[in-house]
């Protein structure tokens, strides 16, 4: 698997350069075949980091320009200093290595808090390149049903961290209730939710404890049955008031500078989500932004039919580079036939 990653990053960054390695892995369905390249069950979550722990101890070892930090479990806990030294080897300045650590760090941020799906990340991946760029590959487990999610992002044309940022989400199961604070019709409650913190805290945390209350939902819906039901609708039970506090006292210019405070967790992002919108009627998106399956789709159509176009973009890039790979015949004869197996599989 080294062997073959290796030599096919380094022919596109022969001919493209290390951005182009960048745009490459944050596309899901080249990330995908890639892996089926390298040898990886298509079907399996597993293929995310085993496909990133490769690269990562790929780039290493030779100047390509490109690096890796983070990784699965504890690895992820190492990305911040692992970026400094990655920034070091680089020579990039300080305030560019602290703006990569940012990008690490809401990045995770966004897909543990502000998108409420049921998948706590457990891995994360963070390319830098010399020249600053970046892109994230993390992943998230739901221990109910031992579903995976994998969120792409891309630091070109990146416009903002909290507005639809991603390149991908890729899953197996869409959610009928997904709190998405990213979506754009979101906007309103996003703002809400920034004032509310803004403003006298007893008065938030009065609001909050109200709405916890079971007889306070007459005020704000006829339905009472369906309000109740609704997974999305229920307020979370454990909340750290003295979050609320320290936010209000450090007053946040936007929903990032909300979003990227120490202390505010799911919890505090849900609560604030409902108030917005059970008081102040500005709707919250409760529509689970994954759009994409862990490879093509599925042969019998689940959990789409199969894009045979898209499937057959990504397997001519991947043909095109093993042949012209500088890799032993042997190896390469495999890996064709494995990329074989994965369009007969198609």
């Amino acid at each position: 698997m080294e062997n073959l990653s290796k030599e096919i990053i380094w022919l596109i960054i022969d001919e493209y350069g290390t951005d182009e390695v960048l745009r490459k892995i944050s596309d899901p369905y080249w990330f995908q075949a890639l892996g089926c390249v390298l040898g990886y069950d298509w079907h399996s979550s597993g293929l995310t980091t085993v496909v990133t722990g490769v690269l990562k101890r790929v780039l290493s070892n030779d100047n390509y320009g490109i690096k890796v930090a983070g990784g699965k479990g504890k690895a992820s806990l190492k990305t911040q200093l692992e970026i400094d030294r990655i920034g070091e080897d680089f020579n990039l300045s300080s305030p560019s290595i602290d703006r990569l650590k940012y990008a690490s760090r809401i990045c995770a941020k966004v897909d543990n808090t502000a998108i409420q799906a049921g998948y706590p990340l457990y891995h994360h991946a963070f390319f830098l390149t010399e020249k600053g760029d970046w892109s994230v590959i993390q992943q998230g487990m739901n221990i109910q049903d031992r579903t995976a999610r994998r969120y792409h992002w891309l630091s070109e044309d990146l416009d903002s961290f909290i507005v639809e940022p991603h390149k991908a989400i890729v899953g197996d199961v869409k959610r009928p209730s997904v709190l998405n604070m990213t979506a754009k019709e979101a906007e309103e409650n996003r703002n809400t939710c920034v004032d509310l913190v803004k403003g006298n805290p007893n008065n938030l945390v009065s609001s909050i404890r109200r709405i916890s209350s079971p007889s306070t939902l007459d005020l704000w819906t006829q339905d009472q049955v369906k309000i109740a039901s609704v997974e999305g609708f229920l307020m979370p039970r454990n909340l750290n008031w003295e979050t609320f506090k320290r936010l209000y006292e450090f007053q946040p210019k936007n929903y990032e500078e909300l979003l990227s405070f120490r202390g505010v967790g799911p919890s505090v992002v849900r609560a604030l989500a409902l108030i917005s919108e059970l008081v102040y009627g500005k709707q919250a998106s409760w529509k689970d932004p994954v759009k994409y399956s862990f490879a093509f789709g599925g042969k019998d159509g689940v959990p789409r039919p199969i894009d045979k176009k898209e499937m057959d973009k990504a397997i001519e890039i991947l043909r095109n580079a093993l042949e012209q790979a500088k890799i032993g015949q042997k190896d390469k004869v495999q890996a064709l036939k494995r990329l074989q197996r994965f369009v007969t599989t198609g």
